[in-house]
C-alpha cells in the first residue's frame, strides 16, 4: 500500500477509494479510526495504516432534527430526522458515523449493541467526489 500520512486529507481520500482505513500502532497494537499519528496508549509514533472491515456493534446513538445545511438541502429537518452513532469496531477502534437503514420515527426499535456494518455515501452533484462514511444494521 502507498505511504499517505496520516491526516484527515488521507482519510477522506481513502473513504472516496470506498475503504475504511484507521491506524494501528506497531508497539501496541491499539487501532484508532479515524487515523492518529502517535498512539494515545504508548504514546509511539510509529503507525501503520489498516483496512478495517466495518463491522461493529452500535455503542451509542442520537437521533438529529436540526441538521447542517448541506443535509437540510437533502431534505433532512425537524419533521425528516436522522441518525448519528459511535460504532465499536469488530477489530478495535470506535468510530462515530451516520447511521442509515433506520427508521427514526421509532427509536424503540434502535438499540445499543446492534450489529453494524459499513456503507459509504456518496454526495450528489458534489465534485470533485465526496464520500461520507455511514453504518446499517448487520
Amino acid at each position: 500500500m502507498e505511504q499517505r500520512p496520516f491526516s484527515d486529507t488521507s482519510y477522506n481520500q481513502f473513504l472516496n477509494e470506498e475503504k475504511l482505513m484507521g491506524s494501528r500502532c506497531k508497539g501496541c497494537g491499539a487501532r484508532y479510526v479515524p487515523p492518529r499519528p502517535i498512539c494515545v496508549q504508548c504514546h509511539k509514533s510509529e503507525m501503520e495504516w489498516v483496512e478495517m472491515k466495518g463491522n461493529g456493534t452500535l455503542a451509542a446513538f442520537t437521533c438529529i432534527t436540526v441538521a447542517p445545511t448541506f443535509m437540510v438541502a437533502q431534505g433532512y429537518n425537524r419533521k425528516n430526522p436522522y441518525y448519528s452513532g459511535v460504532v465499536d469496531l469488530d477489530e478495535g477502534g470506535r468510530v462515530d458515523a451516520r447511521i442509515e437503514g433506520l427508521d427514526p420515527a421509532h427509536p424503540e426499535s434502535v438499540k445499543v449493541g446492534m450489529p453494524m456494518k459499513v456503507r459509504f455515501l456518496h454526495r450528489e452533484g458534489v465534485e470533485p467526489k465526496e464520500t461520507y462514511l455511514a453504518f446499517e444494521p448487520a
